[in-house]
């Protein structure tokens, strides 16, 4: 008899885990300080928690509205246009279970089989299988570091009759970088003149240091018709567990971009969209999250470049990278990840699992800032120390 096991579908049978799910678990097995998988170690806000504990008293544990509650739909709308400007209706609004959900119901209701659709390597490791999942065909244009810098002639080259989206995660994970205005001016020209849908992964929009204001591409001229921005209460409030986000398009391409959430999650704990809708209405809570991330971020920067590392610039996102060849570890990233989880007791990321393709670059890995000093310092110790054993 053949193992019922065999029968379920190959293209997740045989699919490996997510890198995220690989080093984490490495962490947990061997103890070592994870600084792979992108979430803080601290409980979120204390606002926040007062305002889950009073809607979880005090509210419905029912399903609410599928397109979320009306309450932290104004709330997301009316974030945008205090935090960027932007006149948002409510009504444009869908929340999701989560960034990853709203980028699942996002591809779903745009790409139909045989689409194809424009990424940008390296790339989060959910976009490609969900396109493949919609029917759609990804098509990847490669960043190139120290910079990552989008090439309009590059991009315009990937580009086919066939081509229905593009993908634009701004900032960038995993690299930290943030899209230029003239990039942004670039992705929009492109969007309009072969008439494509812009999926724009935003999630980090609210964690970006060195007075570096985020733009989205939403807000540029010919794009409030074809860009759909996904935005995630987990970065902004460092609650990754609550997997609270959203959808905002145009109220039209929102009502279809519901369709296809009603049939994933449908819905999201009611309790936790009151306790966010709380968030979003008191600026100095999320504020006060991004200033926490930029001293833990000092941390981490000024340890790794005073032990030797050579990092490559970022101004956004809870990461940095560190070039290994040129911080004098002759290893690629992958085998430095897998041996520094053991041999140095730091989970990290290598580059090269977020890349499809032979010609990723093989020599970088992304390391998490936004967890306690005191455990930043003993991870910047522990890889020091193990690099100078391995270059005795």
């Amino acid at each position: 008899m053949t193992d019922p096991a065999q029968r379920l579908s190959p293209v997740y049978r045989d699919m490996p885990l997510t890198i995220f799910e690989q080093m984490s678990g490495l962490a947990r097995a061997t103890g070592a300080i994870n600084l792979g998988q992108g979430f803080p170690d601290d409980p979120p806000p204390p606002a926040l928690l007062a305002a889950l504990a009073q809607a979880s008293a005090e509210k419905s544990h029912q399903y609410p509205p599928m397109a979320g509650l009306p309450e932290l739909r104004r709330a997301v709308a009316g974030f945008y246009a205090r935090s960027q400007g932007l006149d948002l209706s409510p009504e444009g609004v869908i929340v999701t279970s989560g960034a990853t959900e709203a980028v699942a119901s996002a591809i779903l209701a745009v790409v139909a089989p045989g689409d194809e659709v424009v990424l940008f390597s390296p790339a989060y490791d959910a976009y490609a299988p969900m396109v493949r999942r919609a029917g759609g065909v990804p098509v990847f244009v490669p960043l190139r570091p120290p910079h990552w810098q989008y090439d309009r002639t590059v991009i315009e080259a990937a580009i086919s009759p066939r081509t229905r989206a593009i993908i634009v995660n701004d900032p960038l994970n995993p690299a930290g970088t943030v899209a230029s205005a003239d990039e942004l001016a670039m992705l929009a020209q492109i969007c309009i003149g072969h008439d494509l849908i812009a999926i724009c992964d935003e999630v980090w929009e609210n964690v970006r240091f060195d007075d570096r204001a985020h733009r989205s591409l939403l807000a540029l001229p010919g794009m409030a018709d074809r860009a759909i921005k996904i935005g995630s209460a987990g970065k902004i409030f460092g609650a990754t567990g609550w997997k609270v986000g959203w959808l905002i398009a145009a109220p039209a391409m929102a009502a279809v971009l519901g369709r296809a959430h009603q049939f994933l999650t449908f819905t999201t704990p009611p309790m936790l969209q009151w306790a966010v809708a709380e968030g979003l209405d008191t600026p100095g809570i999320a504020e006060a999250c991004t200033a926490r991330w930029a001293q833990t971020r000092t941390v981490l920067l000024e340890g790794l470049a005073s032990e030797g590392f050579a990092l490559l610039a970022s101004a956004a996102t809870w990461f940095t990278c560190i070039d290994l060849a040129a911080s004098g570890i002759a290893l690629d990233d992958r085998t430095f990840s897998e041996r520094a989880v053991y041999e140095a007791g730091v989970a990290s990321i290598p580059l090269s699992a977020l890349w499809e393709g032979d010609d990723s670059p093989d020599g970088i890995i992304r390391l998490c800032h936004c967890k306690p000093e005191a455990m930043l310092t003993d991870a910047v110790t522990r890889l020091a120390r193990w690099r100078d054993q391995l270059l005795a």
